[in-house]
């Protein structure tokens, strides 16, 4: 019954989606202390506004566009699969695709916490397949709802683990492409410590070991949430890094390439992220 009333929900237009989201946001920010502190202190610490006025402003834009991160899973994830694919009004840069398609080449698709990066796979997935790794949900209920929302058109998920590790080699090999987060905090033994608008953030190394061991073709993308709810642009573009050379060299790479991007979209990062925790087991960074 629930999922019956969620799909049907899910056909309300995406703008009703985005309002309620963006209230459901800014009430976050304001009841939930814990959170608007992070939110907070993530924002003011990347230097992207150095003034007061532009900071709170910003501020007020990011809980809202991550409210209305929050509720567009549910019209993207539970609309039929033709329906979600129409909120992409247009996409920039899939030449950079057909041209790593041509020269037999997989592709490491990068899509950092940032706009929407849940209709960046199922766009990509009409036209080619695509591998995407995904982390099982705590609560066992929501993932078949989940991997039914993202397991659309040509679309394999693989978990994180070593077996979703080798599922990524196996497609790369193949000349396909594969789904990461770029900027997720990696797991003990998986990332090297590198800056990430200033501060040191435990940063995965998989992207660089996928890319010297397959010569894949790194781009980034990501769906920009467009204003009013008319849906979604999709940016791809390559990614301006060296990922050659030591795991430390490699993520302050990918993190500069990241915050290059991010500085032009900063109000729909995902700035509420616990980018900066350090995972059990891993040493501090060096000089803390």
């Amino acid at each position: 019954m629930t999922q019956f009333l969620l799909r049907l929900f899910a056909r309300l237009p995406l703008r009703w989606w985005h309002v309620v989201g963006a209230l459901g946001g800014r009430l976050t920010y304001r009841y939930n202390a814990r959170y608007a502190k992070r939110l907070a202190d993530n924002l003011r610490q990347s230097g992207i506004v150095a003034g007061a006025n532009e900071y709170q402003a910003l501020l007020r834009q990011c809980a809202a566009e991550i409210g209305k991160g929050g509720a567009e899973i549910i019209p993207i994830w539970l609309r039929p699969y033709e329906q979600t694919l129409k909120l992409v009004q247009d996409c920039q840069g899939w030449e950079h695709v057909e041209a790593a398609v041509k020269q037999g080449k997989g592709v490491l698709a990068m899509t950092p916490h940032l706009g929407c990066f849940e209709i960046v796979s199922l766009y990509y997935a009409a036209r080619l397949p695509m591998t995407v790794l995904y982390r099982p949900p705590r609560q066992q209920w929501l993932e078949g709802i989940m991997r039914a929302g993202r397991g659309r058109g040509k679309v394999n998920l693989a978990k994180t683990d070593v077996k979703g590790v080798r599922a990524l080699l196996t497609a790369l090999k193949k000349g396909e492409a594969v789904g990461i987060l770029p900027d997720q905090v990696a797991s003990k033994g998986e990332g090297a410590w590198a800056s990430f608008f200033g501060r040191q953030a435990y940063t995965p190394t998989l992207v660089a070991r996928l890319h010297q061991s397959t010569g894949a073709v790194p781009l980034l993308m990501f769906g920009e949430r467009l204003p009013k709810g008319q849906g979604y642009r999709i940016h791809i573009e390559p990614l301006n890094a060296d990922l050659t050379g030591s795991k430390e060299h490699t993520a302050a790479q990918l993190n500069a390439a990241l915050e290059a991007l991010i500085r032009k979209y900063p109000a729909q990062y995902l700035w509420s992220y616990n980018r900066y925790k350090r995972p059990g087991g891993v040493e501090p960074p060096p000089g803390q």
